[in-house]
């Protein structure tokens, strides 16, 4: 690859759209990241903007989606490669093949139906909709405060490892992100994700792979990765086109 220096969301932006696919973070294929194409003093940097602060301004382009879709880790596709990569990621990557909870379906299923039904939602308010927050509440002998369940209580899978698989599977992405103010309208802090299905953030059209199956997709995408990073193999290709391997390792952890 040329030499490539990222200084701004415009930048990212930029690479993405010539690239297709951009992950934020290393992942094995050299040179495929936004972390190594960024100096080090732009991350965390107190008078400058960075990776961490470019990803909502490439979000809100509307030219590139982004979420946890890359191995499980957060990274871009552009708009055009996205159909394909719904196409295929959907196909292996359903809702509904997770253990019911206590409430007779899965968590997937009812994150899934609930942000359909509010088109977006913040994490924070998934969390409470769909019954992964805890509210302290006191006791009826005014003693100490107590966590419980506001909905669905008992087993099942964690709220990280619900929306790792959504995302993974192309049914959710990252919509934007949502900062506190202080008291001079300043944001400051970790920004709350914005959820939303492709569909609502892209028009239903988003799903249209031209009538490819969905392994004629993935072909597609692999002959363009190949391309694009001729020094990666096809075991890394695969890793970052696939999702098998992430819904091994959640499906472990939420059985755990």
């Amino acid at each position: 690859m040329d030499e490539i220096t990222l200084r701004s969301a415009a930048d990212v932006e930029r690479l993405a759209l010539e690239w297709g696919f951009l992950p934020l973070f290393k992942n094995g294929i050299e040179g495929f990241s936004i972390e190594e194409h960024t100096p080090d003093d732009l991350w965390f940097a107190d008078d400058a903007d960075g990776p961490w602060e470019w990803k909502g301004p490439v979000i809100r382009g509307w030219q590139c989606a982004y979420g946890r879709i890359f191995d499980g880790k957060a990274g871009f596709v552009s708009l055009q490669w996205l159909p394909d990569l719904i196409n295929w990621r959907r196909s292996c990557c359903p809702i509904d093949d997770a253990t019911p909870d206590d409430s007779g379906c899965s968590r997937r299923r009812t994150v899934y139906d609930t942000l359909v039904a509010h088109e977006s939602l913040l994490s924070k308010e998934l969390k409470a909709l769909c019954g992964f927050t805890r509210n302290r509440r006191p006791r009826t002998d005014g003693a100490e405060l107590l966590d419980r369940m506001v909905a669905h209580p008992g087993r099942g899978e964690g709220f990280d490892t619900v929306m790792g698989h959504l995302q993974m599977g192309t049914w959710v992405f990252i919509a934007d992100f949502e900062y506190a103010l202080d008291r001079h309208n300043h944001p400051y802090g970790w920004g709350l994700a914005r959820y939303a299905t492709p569909e609502a953030l892209y028009g239903d059209g988003i799903t249209d792979a031209g009538g490819r199956s969905p392994a004629e997709s993935r072909r597609r995408m692999l002959v363009h990765l190949r391309q694009l990073l001729p020094g990666a193999s096809d075991a890394q290709l695969s890793r970052m086109l696939d999702c098998r391997r992430q819904m091994a390792k959640t499906a472990r952890r939420g059985r755990g």
